[in-house]
Parts: C-alpha cells; sequence; structure tokens
C-alpha cells in the first residue's frame, strides 16, 4: 500500500486506537502489520478518521517483473506476479481460496462446488500426474482459476492423455505458476478469504487498478446462488460404481430406487450410490417434491454444491420439506447437508476461509470413532439453531463447526465432510452403507 501502515497506525493513535475504530482485535492489528496489509472492509472507517483518501490505500503502478506472464490480484491492491499456464484469459473475479490436498487435483478442479472460486493448492508439485477423463468430477471445471508454486513437469502416469496445461487451455482455466503460496495461504487464514482476478493476457499487458477494481467491486459469494448454473438440465440415469483394479467402474445389481438432486453432483457420490445397490436418477436442481417423488424412489440423496445456501434455499427447502413430509429417506452431503439442516430448521453461515482439502479431522459423536475426511466448504450449519429433534452426529476437530446431523424421526441424516473422496482412504464409506440400510 502507498502510505505505510505504520504511519496510519500513528494517525489513528496506535495500535489500540485503530483496533478499537474498526471493531477488531489487537492481534488483528499485529496481522496487518505482519502481512502490510489492511483489509478493503476497514478504509472507509480509517479514512474517515485521518482524511486519507483511496490513494493511499493503493499501491503505485507497478512494472512487470522479469519473466513474469501472468498476475494473482487481490481486492486491497496487492499483485502476487508469476508465470502464467493454461488459457490466456482474464477470470471472472473469485472468491480465492486454498486447498491442502497433495494429490486429487483434476478431481478438485472440476468439482462443481469450487464456482465462483479460485484455488490455491498448499502441495507444492501439483501438475506432475497429467490428467484424464476418467478422473474428472463434472464435464467442465467451474474453479475461475489455478495458483501453484512450482512449474509442473511432463506427466508420469500411465493414465495421463494430457499435461496439465494443455487440459486447463481445453478447459478455458487460466493458470498461474512461480507464486509463494505458502505466504498467500497464511494471508487468507489470518485474514480471510479475499476476492480476487486472475490475469493471464496473451498480450502481456496488465492494467493492475482496473483489475483491482474489478475484485473490489464483486460482491462475494454470501447471498450467491450457484447450484442452479452449474446443475444438470435434465433428469439422466447414472450408470457406474466406483473405480476397482480389476472391474473398472462395475456397479452390482441395483436394489433401491435412489433420485439423487443435483446442486453440483460430483461424479464419485453418484458412483458411491451405485456401488450399495442404489439405481441413481439425477434430477435438476430446482426440481420440485412432485417431480421427485414421481419417480416413486426408496430414496433421495441431496449433492454438494456451491454458493451460499441461504440463497439456494427458497427452491430447495419446499423440495425438501415436501419429500420429508412423504416419508421418504433423505441423505444429505456438504450443500446438501446445510439445505437439510435449513430444511429442518436451521440457519447457516458463512466461514472466514472455510474447510479444503484432505486429512480434516471429524468426530462421529455416535460413535466416538475419528474420521479423516477430505472437505470442501466455506459455509457451516450454526449448531444453536438446530430445533429439538435435530442431533449432531459430527464435529470437526480443527475448530468445532458442525460435521453432521441426523433427525431418526423423519429418517434423514446428512454430513458436511465428502464421503466418495476416499478420506482415510475409506473411513467415511460406511455413510453410503448406512443410506442403503435406511431404505431397506
Amino acid at each position: 500500500m502507498q502510505t505505510p501502515i505504520e504511519d496510519i497506525l500513528r494517525r489513528l493513535g496506535g495500535a489500540e486506537a485503530a483496533a478499537a475504530l474498526t471493531g477488531v482485535s489487537p492481534e488483528a492489528v499485529r496481522k496487518w502489520r505482519s502481512s502490510n496489509a489492511i483489509p478493503p472492509r476497514h478504509w472507509p472507517a480509517i479514512m474517515a478518521a485521518t482524511g486519507l483518501s483511496m490513494d493511499d490505500f493503493s499501491p503505485p503502478a507497478a512494472e512487470v517483473p522479469a519473466g513474469a506472464t501472468s498476475a494473482l490480484v487481490l481486492a486491497d491492491g496487492s499483485v502476487f506476479w508469476g508465470r502464467g499456464f493454461g488459457a490466456h484469459r482474464v477470470s471472472a473475479p473469485s472468491e480465492l481460496c486454498f486447498n491442502t490436498g497433495l494429490t486429487g487435483y483434476q478431481e478438485t478442479l472440476t468439482d462443481p462446488s469450487y464456482a465462483g472460486q479460485i484455488i490455491t493448492f498448499t502441495f507444492p508439485h501439483i501438475g506432475n500426474v497429467g490428467t484424464n477423463e476418467e478422473d474428472m468430477e463434472a464435464a467442465h471445471i467451474f474453479a475461475r482459476g489455478l495458483v501453484v508454486k512450482e512449474d509442473f513437469t511432463a506427466p508420469s502416469n500411465y493414465r495421463s492423455s494430457a499435461d496439465l496445461g494443455a487440459w486447463l487451455v481445453k478447459m478455458g482455466i487460466p493458470g498461474i505458476a512461480g507464486v509463494d503460496t505458502r505466504a498467500l495461504t497464511l494471508r487468507i487464514r489470518d485474514q480471510g478469504a479475499p476476492n480476487a482476478v486472475l490475469a493471464y493476457p496473451e498480450d502481456g499487458r496488465f492494467d493492475i487498478p482496473a483489475l483491482t477494481a474489478q475484485a473490489q467491486a464483486w460482491s462475494g459469494l454470501e447471498g450467491l446462488d450457484l447450484a442452479k448454473e452449474v446443475s444438470c438440465t435434465q433428469s439422466y440415469e447414472w450408470t457406474g460404481g466406483t473405480w476397482s483394479w480389476d472391474h473398472g467402474f462395475a456397479a452390482p445389481d441395483a436394489t433401491f430406487n435412489v433420485v439423487a438432486v443435483d446442486f453440483g453432483a460430483k461424479r464419485n457420490i453418484l458412483r458411491s450410490l451405485a456401488s450399495v445397490g442404489c439405481k441413481v436418477t439425477v434430477v435438476p436442481a430446482q426440481s420440485s417434491a412432485a417431480d421427485i417423488l414421481r419417480h416413486k424412489p426408496d430414496g433421495v440423496f441431496l449433492s454438494n454444491g456451491p454458493g451460499d445456501p441461504a440463497a439456494t434455499a427458497p427452491y430447495a427447502v419446499p423440495m425438501i420439506q415436501g419429500v420429508i413430509a412423504a416419508g421418504v429417506p433423505i441423505f444429505g452431503i456438504c450443500l446438501g447437508h446445510q439445505l437439510l439442516a435449513t430444511a429442518l430448521g436451521g440457519k447457516t453461515y458463512k466461514l472466514a476461509r472455510g474447510h479444503r482439502g484432505a486429512n480434516q479431522p471429524v468426530k462421529d459423536l455416535t460413535t466416538g470413532k475419528v474420521e479423516i475426511t477430505s472437505q470442501n466448504h466455506g459455509f457451516a450449519v450454526d449448531e444453536k439453531s438446530l430445533p429439538q429433534g435435530v442431533e449432531v452426529t459430527h464435529v470437526s476437530l480443527f475448530d468445532g463447526s458442525n460435521e453432521g446431523i441426523s433427525c431418526k424421526e423423519k429418517r434423514v441424516f446428512s454430513v458436511q465432510y465428502h464421503p466418495e473422496a476416499s478420506p482415510g482412504p475409506s473411513d467415511s464409506a460406511y455413510l453410503f452403507r448406512r443410506f442403503a440400510e435406511m431404505m431397506a
């Protein structure tokens, strides 16, 4: 920023006065100093108190460093330069998040739950096993950009059909390498997920003030219904189970008739349902209870998906309540979990930085066991808002946030994490079997 933070703090009367003015803790002000950045939401109050202008918070025009062909621009004016790969384009304004997974980058990028986000991988070596058609979780990439530390090397896996860069070109997604992803991750951890734009222009020209303004003008994910944008547009039958070395994607004969509501469903969830004996019919996010019950389901599955659950609730909640009233068992994952909780009378809220990646410990309160899980969510269920009769079944051992609920009377249950993503690697597979047992 143009005016040094120490000068701003002196004008405000010191760190304690700055904290009181902006409604943050002294620890937050310490983080301003360590990161050399003040979050944009505090700028208006500081400008009113000090007489500073927006120009005092914006960095001077930056020259493009030698070798840089791409830039990640944050809403506070910070610029991370690097080497571009993938498609030449400027991303739409997005929420910048980080993912801690060491493997499965293709599955992560094609997870529809990442719609509206730019993904930073904390693991430095991304792209080394290439890409292939079988590891796609959806037909498209809904994430808006990719940030990595190291340049990817030639693929070294027999299943690879294209390297990461060529695949991203085909998908129309820009990437940036050479970024200090550790510093970026610490910034997101300490200050929350910022708005950002990833630019990889073909002509190599960067209008940093314009890119910063785009990031600042975006309203963010709160209040945004993205489920209807990533959902299928018509119903279809899913075939194929989870992959095994000797049988590929073969599934057992179907015992149960399940309707899966597609709020942004991952293919491996559908495979997991098929692998426990479900004939799966996938329907669009905006389907009504009548649309679903017309299939005479033994159970209904509520899928994962992107965006704010409160924005998806106006059409999803009446559908879920109609299915509950019909006495049909329900199983939900991620956004499906949040929507089920809302339909039962609960509320949701936005997490400061979200849970994204692998090796996230969750305790099953019904058994006392701890599961190692994969997660991807920026919103959570407020346990205190849940009514009587709704049981909290799982909690995060990272921050104590809700990870699962059930209502035995209504024969419904859900989890916040992703049991299909091979966490543990099979710690959470029992949830699909539990759903099958509920329908039996």
